[in-house]
């Protein structure tokens, strides 16, 4: 007899649950000084998902991260896990789970590399110094040239380095969503690579990313989808495994003939 049979017919048909997605960006719309830089941007994460968002300079795409943070005045709706932040200062909205590793990394300096991840553990300041401790022993495993240079100051680390560092003390606070900014900016393709076989791990183990990204190659090839802005809107959206072979998208971001060069990086699944 089926495990099932027991049930009544409507009960056997019935669809599985909708899936709430991790991070929920709705009608998102940002202004500088009454000139639109995002127009009704909605983007959606599922969890344990990575989503790209490619395009040219000026796209828009950083302003659409720091509406989703709160950094900027923005119209629409921002949903984590379902609960509505719309209206939350940024310090809630990191205190909720998300957080932000931004283009500029925006590091202390003059402060030590261990120092910088104790700073992103400020979560777990109420769990006490062994749940702290436990966190950062599993940044230092993933980035093993920051276990290193723990006692060496932030401003003289290399391009690579500060990325990893600015990606530690983010998963540091134990994000439920990570928002990536351009984090290949300025570094060389070795370190490049390095720094996506990271975020393609980080997705394995079950991490919700939203990644932000010029390099739309490195992008396509670990995104499950990608959205792609344009002058503030979405021009294209969709699975990364199709995008990536968009006649537009080879056009304008792959170069002539390229769709299927892949960079040696695992893909995402297709969502």
């Amino acid at each position: 007899m089926s495990p099932q049979s027991h049930l009544p017919d409507d009960a056997r048909t019935l669809p599985p649950a909708p899936v709430t997605p991790a991070l929920s960006l709705n009608r998102i719309s940002v202004a500088y000084g009454g000139i639109g830089a995002v127009h009704s941007v909605s983007v959606a994460l599922a969890p344990g998902s990575i989503v790209t968002v490619i395009g040219p300079n000026g796209a828009g795409k950083t302003s659409l991260l720091a509406a989703a943070m709160g950094l900027v005045p923005a119209a629409g709706e921002v949903l984590l896990d379902g609960q509505d932040l719309t209206r939350a200062s940024v310090e809630a909205r990191v205190r909720a789970g998300l957080c932000l590793v931004p283009e500029q990394r925006e590091l202390f300096a003059s402060m030590t590399v261990l120092d910088n991840l104790l700073l992103g553990a400020w979560r777990q300041r109420e769990e006490g110094r062994t749940e702290r401790h436990r966190v950062l022993d599993s940044v230092f495993a993933r980035f093993p040239r920051l276990a290193e240079r723990r006692a060496q100051r932030a401003g003289t680390l290399s391009g690579g380095e500060r990325q990893m560092l600015a990606m530690g003390r983010a998963l540091m606070g134990r994000p439920r969503v990570l928002m990536l900014d351009e984090p290949s900016l300025g570094l060389a393709p070795l370190i490049v690579r390095e720094i996506f076989t990271i975020i393609g791990e980080l997705k394995r183990e079950g991490a919700a990313i939203l990644l932000v990204e010029q390099n739309a190659r490195a992008a396509l090839a670990v995104a499950d989808r990608a959205y792609v802005l344009e002058g503030g809107v979405v021009a294209l959206g969709g699975p990364a495994s199709v995008l990536v072979n968009d006649p537009r998208v080879v056009h304008t971001y792959l170069g002539f003939g390229e769709a299927a060069e892949q960079p040696n990086f695992e893909p995402g699944e297709p969502a």
